[in-house]
């Protein structure tokens, strides 16, 4: 069994969830969250046992109440919704999406018009084409970004949603350059490291897998790339599974290695009762692939910060 590291938990969802966890134990519950903190069913389910309540809109969330905004970020209209509510508003938004939206805010203000990449609907694009909406383009692809149009083509800057495939944008600039030479783009890749560094490990093991297991939901952008990125690196098979319950034997006939690897929203405990359904099933020569180190660390969100110290409660 091939092992990919980095995996799981990146440090903007680590953040997030812990930021809830936070909250209600100096807020006591119920804490309310608008989407899905990360964009995984366990993490989820574990938080609403602890007395967290996910809300799809802002207007669901009782007047005076405490709202924490997700990892993927919201646009400016909802942060207005919320002080219309007198809401208590914690934001987890991931740092590196915030980027995302300041270089958004920066482009619109030199008025260029911003290609997005990214999936339409996914949260994170809402949030970012919220940020300055009468510049923004989304385009999803090579082929969108062939089709795009602006209105000066010496005025344009791409920005990209942080979860998708490397190689997959860096084709959708290319193709946004050609038709647009002077295309301007951010100080550094929007691309997440985590999503980077887990694609960069996947491909490895993929090379030497008839078959990868990819831990993550089938709402989670970046574990769904995962397994693409996996098909084209040379796997013979990969299937995104929730969890060990969702792995069907027949998948195996003829397989003798297996990879294996997790989403950025994914708890290590979930990968580990997959590598003990593999184990059972004759699969227990472990090998770990490592492919880059990961130390970074998010500080939690400063209004969240302050009532922990406020309340002395431990974990600022």
């Amino acid at each position: 069994m091939l092992v990919a590291k980095p995996r799981g938990y990146c440090a903007g969802v680590d953040r997030a969830v812990l930021t809830v966890e936070k909250a209600l134990e100096a807020y006591g519950p119920p804490v309310y969250v608008r989407k899905q903190i990360v964009h995984n069913a366990h993490v989820v389910r574990t938080l609403e046992s602890q007395g967290a309540i996910f809300v799809e809109e802002t207007e669901q969330v009782p007047e005076g109440a405490t709202v924490v905004f997700s990892a993927h970020g919201v646009a400016p209209t909802v942060h207005a919704e919320a002080q219309a509510r007198t809401l208590k508003t914690i934001d987890a938004t991931c740092p590196l999406v915030t980027k995302v939206h300041l270089e958004a805010k920066r482009f619109a203000v030199d008025d260029l018009d911003i290609v997005l990449i990214g999936h339409e609907g996914h949260e994170e694009v809402v949030g970012t084409t919220g940020q300055a909406p009468e510049h923004m383009h989304l385009v999803d692809g090579v082929e969108e970004a062939a089709q795009v149009q602006v209105r000066d083509p010496t005025k344009v800057a791409y920005l990209s949603q942080t979860t998708l495939s490397v190689d997959e944008t860096n084709l959708t600039v290319e193709a946004l350059r050609r038709r647009f030479p002077l295309l301007q783009g951010p100080p550094s890749a929007d691309i997440c490291y985590a999503t980077s560094n887990r694609q960069t490990a996947v491909k490895e093991i993929a090379e030497g897998a008839d078959l990868v297991l990819v831990v993550g939901s089938r709402n989670s952008s970046n574990s769904v790339r995962l397994v693409e990125v996996a098909l084209e690196a040379g796997a013979g098979a990969s299937y995104l599974v929730d969890d060990a319950s969702e792995i069907e034997q027949a998948w195996f006939e003829g397989v003798s290695t297996v990879g294996l690897t997790s989403g950025a929203s994914v708890p290590e405990s979930l990968v580990r009762q997959v590598m003990d359904w593999l184990a059972e099933r004759g699969f227990d020569d472990v090998v770990e692939v490592e492919s880059a180190r990961e130390s970074l660390q998010f500080a939690l969100p400063p209004e969240l910060r302050r009532d922990l110290r406020l309340l002395g409660v431990s974990g600022t």
